[in-house]
């Protein structure tokens, strides 16, 4: 998998975002549930990377697709450009076939950023910085069924920051803690909020809910 020129393997109000060490400014940054926003195209305040997203409906729901061809990997960026204390949140659709699934999730910092990506050919959601898999923890996909997803990006104290996320399933008690930790030396660059797709299984992806927050 390539990732805009980097290998393959690859928002939000207070309410939504519940945990305890997310403390989000009253106000959203940005969010999206899409139902406003008109089929078969993309919303004018985000930007395509690459591949064929689209706004599409079903059920009476709103949501930002992406086709499950070519097999490759495709992003789209939304939300303010910033560097730390900030959260992305959204709830992702896939579906297996055969062996073959896809990889999905979201980031923070831009392309060159940090990406929180579920995996489950690996049964792992992973937290990847460029190249590199810095963390990872295992986690249960359900194949048709929505995952909820949330990363942020905090400074701790000088010179260092704390970088963290979670999956689970839409429907069940979103975890009390976070799965993955990661402490970051590197001051991160700034970059907006994003989310990733590899439809490896050849069927869509979908993306809902898109918030993100201010975090302390």
């Amino acid at each position: 998998m390539k990732m805009i020129g980097l290998s393959l393997g690859l928002c939000v109000a207070a309410a939504s975002f519940g945990a305890e060490e997310v403390k989000p400014a009253a106000k959203a940054a940005y969010e999206n549930s899409f139902e406003k926003a008109e089929t078969d195209k993309v919303p004018d305040d985000m930007m395509v990377l690459d591949g064929a997203w689209a706004v599409k409906a079903e059920g009476g729901n709103k949501f930002l697709e992406l086709p499950g061809a070519p097999l490759d990997t495709f992003g789209v960026l939304f939300g303010p450009a910033e560097k730390e204390n900030l959260a992305v949140a959204a709830r992702a659709f896939g579906t297996s076939k055969g062996r073959r699934q896809p990889v999905f999730g979201v980031g923070l910092g831009g392309v060159g950023g940090y990406r929180l990506l579920v995996a489950p050919g690996k049964r792992a959601v992973e937290l990847w910085k460029g190249d590199d898999i810095v963390a990872s923890a295992p986690v249960t996909w359900e194949s048709g069924g929505w995952t909820m997803l949330k990363l942020q990006l905090r400074k701790a104290k000088d010179g260092e920051w704390t970088v963290e996320g979670k999956a689970w399933k839409e429907g069940a008690a979103e975890p009390a803690a976070w799965q993955i930790s990661h402490a970051e030396k590197v001051e991160p660059a700034s970059g907006r909020a994003s989310v990733w797709g590899s439809p490896l299984s050849g069927t869509p992806i979908r993306f809902d809910d898109l918030k993100v927050a201010a975090v302390k």
